[in-house]
């Protein structure tokens, strides 16, 4: 079991994956939902090909850590237990996530969605596995190319294009972080149309970027 899992991890060191088990995930959701329309927009492009913005606003908006950590935030997953316990007394929780950015490689990657100690378990584990056989710059490299930006897009590229019709080369500060900005919930929040909510967010993402 260990080899089945651990190989392909390994070969993705170098090799481009060409599809991801949460692409597949809600390929299959648009399918049993009945939606005949939905498609898969994924454009694989190097890290060298992808704006410098793009990246700093992912690392701003998701996990400030990302450079440091080996996989895993314990800060900021005490932080998220502690205010998530709160939440819990409310009729409208809102739960506060503490996945960092190699988390969610593992997670889109490798994954099915959904909320369970399996899923959480096999997360820590395939996490690890990237941690120790990936460099930093390929974990965010391929996290910029499976991240999900809208019903069907994923990647920096095919976002890029579908929104301001330009490559993902020249997206500029303010793109990039619109884009960073969507991803908590990318179906209900628009880059293309953004929302108050995700214009003041955007523009924290901004001030952390500067920051960064």
């Amino acid at each position: 079991m260990f080899v089945i899992t651990a190989l392909p991890v390994v070969a993705m060191r170098w090799m481009d994956p060409w599809y991801s088990a949460f692409m597949l995930d809600s390929a299959l959701d648009a399918s049993r939902a009945g939606k005949p329309k939905y498609s898969t927009d994924y454009r694989w492009r190097d890290l060298e090909q992808i704006s410098p913005h793009a990246a700093v606003a992912v690392i701003a908006a998701e996990d400030q850590f990302f450079p440091f950590h080996t996989g895993f935030d314990f800060k900021s997953i005490r932080d998220a237990v502690r205010s998530n316990e709160k939440q819990a007394t409310r009729k409208r929780p809102r739960v506060r996530g503490a996945s960092t950015i190699s988390q969610q490689v593992a997670k889109n990657l490798f994954l099915w969605s959904g909320r369970s100690y399996l899923r959480k378990g096999c997360e820590a584990y395939f996490t690890l596995l990237i941690e120790l056989t990936w460099p930093k710059e390929r974990i965010l490299e391929v996290y910029l190319n499976v991240a999900q930006f809208g019903d069907g897009i994923y990647g920096v590229e095919a976002a890029s294009k579908r929104f301001w019709r330009k490559p993902s080369a020249k997206l500029d500060r303010y793109q990039a972080a619109t884009l960073a900005a969507v991803l908590p919930n990318p179906i209900t929040f628009k880059a293309n149309a953004p929302s108050a909510y995700v214009t003041k967010r955007r523009d924290f993402i901004l001030d952390q970027m500067r920051r960064l």
